[in-house]
């Protein structure tokens, strides 16, 4: 199953295991840093999804370590997490790069919703890339087309909407309510039959190994892109 990989750049010993932990629990792989000097080693060996930093750090501060690798073209999703309030910091986090702001003292579900929007926010800009889901086969969101060893095709729309439902959710179970209220409008039965035939038409499309069936519990993306 692959997970979104976080990097926590946070020195309190103490909130940085909370966090981690929490991030943990929600499905998220974390690795974790003290300093600045610590986080860029890690970031040069482990590419991530996102990054969760501190400010008032010990050595180089978030803000200049953000500014540097946004120098030097990283342009990975950043949530700073301090409790700097003014809006002087406020400005000065976004004009280094940050994409969202999180005061502490915080809840560490709104720190969950951040981070999910956030990773879902980088799906969509992706998508006019193509997703890649492995195996050679790409997703265009923008224009339904996937592309494979075998040519380019377009989905009908509830498979569209499948595949994209559980792309935006890669290495997360989907639930079939959740899967149901996307595929079928207000007032429409859906139909497990139907349901079976999209999920049938797209494993031999992408794999049948691609997307997994938990019984009683949703659905999975699991496969990695290629390396």
């Amino acid at each position: 199953m692959q997970k979104a990989k976080l990097l926590l750049l946070e020195d309190d010993p103490t909130l940085h295991e909370i966090i981690r932990e929490f991030l943990e629990d929600e499905g998220y792989e974390v690795i974790g840093a003290f300093n600045a000097t610590e986080a860029a080693d890690l970031l040069y060996e482990n590419p991530c999804d996102l990054l969760l930093l501190d400010v008032k750090l010990p050595g180089q501060n978030g803000f200049d370590f953000l500014k540097d690798l946004r120098k030097n073209s990283n342009e990975t999703p950043a949530i700073f997490i301090t409790s700097l309030h003014t809006i002087d910091d406020l400005s000065k986090g976004y004009n280094v790069g940050c994409d969202d702001y999180l005061r502490k003292p915080f809840e560490l579900k709104e720190l969950a919703i951040r981070v999910e929007s956030l990773l879902k926010r980088r799906f969509f800009h992706s998508a006019i890339d193509g997703v890649d889901l492995g195996n050679g086969v790409k997703f265009f969101v923008e224009s339904n087309r996937v592309v494979t060893s075998n040519g380019e095709f377009s989905l009908p729309p509830k498979e569209f909407s499948l595949l994209k439902l559980l792309a935006e959710n890669r290495g997360k179970v989907v639930s079939r309510e959740a899967v149901c209220d996307r595929l079928w409008l207000v007032g429409e039965e859906p139909s497990e039959m139907s349901l079976r035939t999209h999920l049938k038409n797209l494993r031999k499309l992408i794999g049948h190994e691609c997307i997994e069936t938990l019984r009683g519990v949703g659905y999975r993306l699991n496969n990695q892109p290629n390396t």
